[in-house]
């Protein structure tokens, strides 16, 4: 089993197993964490290994030329989007981002190219109205799981052949950092809903409240009968709920984390906030 280094994490900063190394350990199965796979140990490993096939599902890592021709039918990696559409890091959250209505998974030979390879699969899944990045993960790696498995079968008994991607429909997603996930108001209320969607649950939608930040929960855009004329930003507590202008129309908040506290129910928060009229999110 081929995953990263142990990384310190937890306010003590203690060494954490990655989930991939803890299930090997339990499965008594050897555990390889180079530094990077370029190290020349870690080459000459992989090569006694024998490995007829390496299955690669987001590893982190780019594997050199040196790496990839070891194993007789190289690397086959599980790429959760409809390749060559999003292809990086990220791309169920830019998926989720940019309003797409499905997507799915592919497996591919690994290339020195990101995530450029031929492919030999595919599995298709429907982007609901209110999902998240999360939910819509969590569904893919099980899907995208028996593709994997049905590719490696497909490989051993030699019936599968890749396909070069399509030259045209060609994006990208980077990783998504932290300051990424800070709403913007200006833009309309369903583009907020689909940004604060695509972030959730990692790295977390957030905007500031009288200078600290307050993480958001998803949020719902609002019909523009019920959106009242408010700026961007700017908050109205009511018998709706907490709502928050944008740059066209508004969201009703659901759940929000104040700085050092736990998510709680927007309502809830607004009655301890007390926005003041016309007091702004994010201002």
């Amino acid at each position: 089993m081929l995953t990263r280094p142990d990384a310190r994490a937890g306010r003590g900063r203690r060494e954490v197993r990655s989930p991939v190394a803890q299930h090997a350990d339990e499965a008594g199965i050897p555990v390889l964490q180079p530094r990077s796979p370029r190290e020349p140990e870690f080459l000459g490993q992989l090569a006694d290994l024998g490995v007829d096939c390496a299955p690669v599902v987001a590893y982190g890592a780019l594997v050199p030329p040196a790496a990839l021709g070891i194993p007789t039918h190289g690397w086959v990696n599980l790429h959760f989007s409809l390749l060559p559409a999003w292809r990086g890091a990220a791309p169920v959250q830019h998926a989720v981002m940019a309003g797409d209505e499905v997507t799915g998974a592919a497996t591919f030979q690994l290339e020195a190219g990101l995530d450029t390879g031929p492919v030999f699969g595919v599995v298709t899944e429907a982007i609901g109205p209110r999902d998240t990045a999360g939910e819509l993960l969590d569904r893919l790696a099980v899907t995208g799981a028996r593709l994997l498995v049905a590719t490696l079968d497909g490989l051993a008994e030699g019936s599968l052949v890749p396909e070069p991607q399509p030259t045209d429909g060609v994006s990208l997603a980077p990783k998504v950092e932290t300051a990424d996930a800070r709403v913007d108001w200006s833009l309309p209320a369903h583009v907020v809903d689909r940004r604060v969607r695509g972030v959730t649950p990692a790295p977390g939608a957030w905007t500031t409240w009288r200078g600290d930040r307050l993480r958001l929960g998803p949020v719902e855009p609002l019909e523009s009968s019920l959106a009242l004329a408010l700026a961007p930003g700017e908050v109205s507590v009511g018998a709706t709920g907490v709502l928050v202008g944008t740059g066209r129309g508004a969201v009703r908040l659901g759940e929000v984390q104040p700085a050092g506290k736990k998510m709680l129910p927007a309502l809830d928060w607004a009655r301890g906030a007390r926005p003041a009229p016309h007091e702004e999110v994010g201002a």
